[in-house]
């Protein structure tokens, strides 16, 4: 009888453990920039929605630094509970750890994946003085001499972006980096450089000022508020050289499995809402919920093509 009632007090416990509670204390949402920007916008965003859904707190942190890997580092060094979370964007993914190895950070280690939240097409634009109206026409310039670009910086989403397209299209264009996208782009609007890509907000006030010409979307379908820029699937693209840009969520590796997919599905919801919806499309961002291992498939691809790009365009670690 008192075997019976020790191994009956001894089994109760043990049906009871299973999955710890989550979230059991407010979430540390971690955004690798400064405030203001369109990382930040998307993650408080999504914040707020958990915030409800979860019925605990979720405090955004900007944490800037080293390009965004300042606060990368700090997730992917971070307990496992599913309490420190990140929101960045490609680059951080895809980009920088392979440029910036003095960061040791291993994207396809040291992460667990939660998925995409949004994608940023960008919008190639040219200066009007170039006399182009048309994105063959530009293609056909380019053939008879050598073009001017500007990027956000060596290494950045528009170096490799338009040297992909230079590749495809066979021509050859001169980088000209700039410390940033804002400097980039103005320096289009302003003659400086004849080329460069801009976010669709950007893009739509000069456009509007009539300061540059956007002549194609590097996405699959157009965007309303400029219905008469062609993407570059119509304009006969299968694989778009433009990738988007996309802000994702990430984990420390080693997040238990289901703390992931609850993350996962929660900000699928967060981002489906639709004053959620709503403000990021206001922004130029389309929300795009993916799934963990979708996000950890396009890291993947990512670390092989711009690790080829950075081999091909002689871009040392470091620079």
């Amino acid at each position: 009888m008192l075997v019976a009632l020790g191994a009956g007090c001894f089994a109760r416990p043990s049906l009871a453990q299973g999955p710890a509670a989550f979230p059991s204390k407010p979430v540390q949402l971690i955004v690798p920039y400064p405030a203001g920007g369109a990382v930040d916008l998307a993650a408080r965003l999504v914040a707020e929605k958990l915030r409800s859904e979860f019925g605990q707190a979720v405090v955004v942190e900007n944490r800037p630094g080293a390009n965004g890997m300042v606060g990368a580092a700090a997730v992917a060094r971070g307990e496992p509970d599913g309490h420190t979370l990140l929101m960045a964007p490609r680059e951080v993914f895809g980009i920088n750890p392979i440029l910036m190895p003095q960061q040791a950070i291993d994207a396809k280690r040291d992460f667990a994946y939660v998925g995409v939240v949004a994608t940023g097409a960008y919008v190639l634009v040219v200066n009007p003085a170039l006399g182009v109206n048309s994105f063959a026409e530009l293609v056909a310039l380019a053939k008879t001499r050598e073009l001017t670009y500007a990027s956000f910086g060596k290494g950045s989403m528009a170096h490799f972006n338009i040297e992909a397209l230079a590749r495809r299209l066979g021509v050859k264009l001169v980088h000209v980096p700039y410390r940033g996208a804002p400097p980039a782009v103005t320096a289009v609007a302003t003659g400086e450089v004849a080329l460069t890509i801009a976010t669709p907000p950007a893009a739509l006030a000069l456009m509007q000022s009539g300061k540059v010409k956007a002549l194609a979307l590097g996405d699959k379908r157009r965007l309303p508020q400029m219905s008469a820029v062609p993407t570059m699937a119509e304009l006969g693209f299968t694989d778009d050289p433009l990738l988007p840009n996309f802000f994702g969520l990430a984990l420390p590796a080693g997040t238990p499995i289901h703390i992931v997919e609850k993350l996962s599905t929660a900000s699928a919801r967060a981002i489906a809402a639709p004053d959620i919806a709503a403000k990021l499309e206001a922004s130029g961002l389309v929300p795009s919920p993916g799934s963990p291992s979708e996000m950890a498939r396009l890291v993947a691809d990512d670390l092989e093509r711009f690790g080829r790009l950075t081999r091909e365009l002689d871009i040392k670690p470091g620079e």
